[in-house]
């Protein structure tokens, strides 16, 4: 076999799995990446959810507190 085509192939070997390797350790990255990011979105959600509940909840509260403070009022006028 000529020498110059056995380095070559060698070349064309050496450059496929350099190639190869660099194409799955960025594949590698991106998919762990992408599960940081999934994780960060997901907790970003639940602040959400969360903040939902308690603006409902202070509503709810705000109502109560209102409807006490009525009932208040009205007993404080009735004593007078």
């Amino acid at each position: 076999m000529n020498d110059t085509v056995f380095i070559a192939l060698l070349t064309l070997i050496g450059t496929l799995a350099g190639t190869f390797g660099g194409i799955v350790t960025s594949s590698k990255l991106t998919s762990y990446r992408l599960e940081q990011l999934e994780q960060r979105v997901n907790k970003h959600n639940n602040l959400i959810d969360r903040t939902y509940e308690l603006e409902r909840q202070h509503t709810v509260d705000s109502h109560r507190l209102s409807t006490v403070e009525d009932k208040l009022t009205k007993m404080e006028g009735d004593k007078t």
